[in-house]
């Protein structure tokens, strides 16, 4: 006989992945997400004590980076394909804006608050702020633009696609960091050692890291673009988008071969393979695959995430923990995504919502988790607490104020776009004769001869 929670688990398996697939028809015109859904959903599931398991990252950490590198880097592959913009500086200039002002702004600011409010060390108050300033590639899904062709590419929604696709790469640097300053603090390293240990973060984290994995992406992107589309059989006439899950495993794995950024790569990978014949409609059948894994692999952990909150992940919370998380998602954010905006070529309005939909998620538990497994941090409940809270604040805040936020936006800019139509049209000057043929018809009969004379 079959036992009983074998059975429920697979019961419930299959009624998550029905309503990963129905859900998003029904809650389209609401202010609401998966995300919100979903993590309600585990929090009463595993609040019902059927289930022996008690899902909490901080007892799985290994489990937990695992889990989460899978999300992410199939989350950055889709929204490397589903990018219509082709590169440029000034194409570009919102995203540079945003990963070069912003993130760092962010990182610094969440810094001190945790440094000097919080009473953390230096590198758990870096390692928060890097973990916490990334623009989530998972949770954002429901504000980025549109399958690949869909026209669906608004400077707000690109923005923030393409922030999520290269940040969570970008940040790196900063986790390695903090764990090369825990480790420094766990030894008493003198000065001059850590003045080598910080050039040798410069050297290898900063700049190999991150150019290998740009390099290593390229690379496969240019290569799996050619067997696609440019060889003599083209391997796109197979029209199977399970190549994506394929790709993405690939440029991920060669990158962490050469110590590069796998995330920088998997992202560079997909938005590379996206140039080669860019209308061509196998990219939207690989976007499509993408899509589907990140949808069912999300929903999975937020399941999990919402069973960690029944579990104790935020019991350590203190007011002053909840001060941070709220000026995380009501302050630091929107003030640094602002200033980023500063002289930004995006209209007012859509600066606000740049600076504002800066959603936090599964890539923040992915990097403190990296950290806590790769580093010594020591106790770190309240550094996952921390992060729980902020994650939890992004999904209800955002997830309600998202969808009409952007719905607002559309109408004004469709709006905008008929006005500007209707200005561009030519006018029509009616010649003497057609002029007098409608006065004929709309003015009295004995007052048309004498307009005909005029004329």
């Amino acid at each position: 006989m079959t036992p009983l929670p074998y059975t429920l688990s697979l019961l419930g398996i299959g009624l998550v992945v029905l309503l990963a697939v129905w859900l998003p028809l029904a809650l389209r015109r609401l202010p609401l997400t998966l995300a919100i859904v979903f993590v309600g959903l585990g929090a009463a599931v595993f609040s019902l004590g059927w289930l022996e398991i008690r899902p909490d990252p901080r007892t799985y950490p290994t489990l937990t980076e695992r889990l989460t590198e899978l999300v992410l880097i199939i989350a950055l592959m889709g929204a490397g394909l589903k990018l219509d913009r082709p590169l440029g500086w000034r194409r570009w200039e919102t995203t540079w804006r945003l990963l070069g002002v912003a993130m760092p702004l962010t990182i610094a600011a969440v810094g001190v608050a945790a440094y000097y409010g919080l009473g953390f060390s230096l590198a758990m108050a870096l390692l928060l702020g890097a973990a916490l300033a990334p623009t989530d590639p998972v949770l954002a899904s429901d504000i980025q633009v549109g399958s690949p062709g869909s026209g669906q590419g608004d400077e707000v929604r690109f923005a923030l696609t393409s922030e999520a696709g290269l940040n969570d790469g970008l940040a790196f640097p900063f986790v390695h960091l903090a764990i090369a300053l825990a480790a420094g603090a766990a030894m008493s390293v003198e000065a001059p050692a850590a003045i080598s240990d910080l050039w040798r973060w410069l050297i290898i984290d900063v700049v190999w890291r991150t150019g290998a994995g740009v390099g290593v992406g390229w690379l496969v992107g240019r290569t799996l673009g050619w067997l696609t589309f440019g060889s003599e059989r083209r391997l796109a006439s197979t029209r199977d988008g399970l190549a994506a899950l394929g790709a993405t495993l690939v440029a991920y794995a060669l990158t962490e071969l050469a110590h590069g950024y796998g995330f920088l790569a998997v992202f560079v990978a997909g938005f590379t393979l996206r140039t080669r014949e860019r209308d061509h409609q196998y990219h939207r059948a690989l976007h499509e695959v993408a899509e589907q894994i990140e949808r069912l692999l999300m929903v999975s952990l937020l399941v999990l995430f919402g069973g960690a909150l029944t579990s104790g992940l935020l019991s350590s919370l203190t007011w002053r923990d909840f001060l941070v998380g709220l000026a995380v998602i009501l302050v630091i954010r929107p003030v640094a995504g602002w200033l980023s905006m500063v002289g930004a070529p995006p209209k007012f309005g859509e600066r606000r919502l740049i600076a504002f939909l800066g959603i936090r998620g599964i890539g923040s538990f992915y990097y403190v988790a990296y950290a806590v497994n790769h580093g010594a941090f020591g106790l770190s409940h309240q550094l996952w607490a921390i992060t729980g809270l902020v994650v939890l604040l992004s999904i209800l805040l955002h997830g309600i104020t998202a969808t009409p936020l952007l719905r607002r936006m559309d109408v004004r800019l469709s709006a905008k776009r008929e006005g500007e139509v209707r200005n561009s049209a030519p006018r029509y000057n009616p010649r003497p004769d057609e002029l007098s043929l409608r006065y004929r018809r709309r003015w009295p009969s004995e007052l048309a001869p004498a307009l005909t004379r005029r004329a």
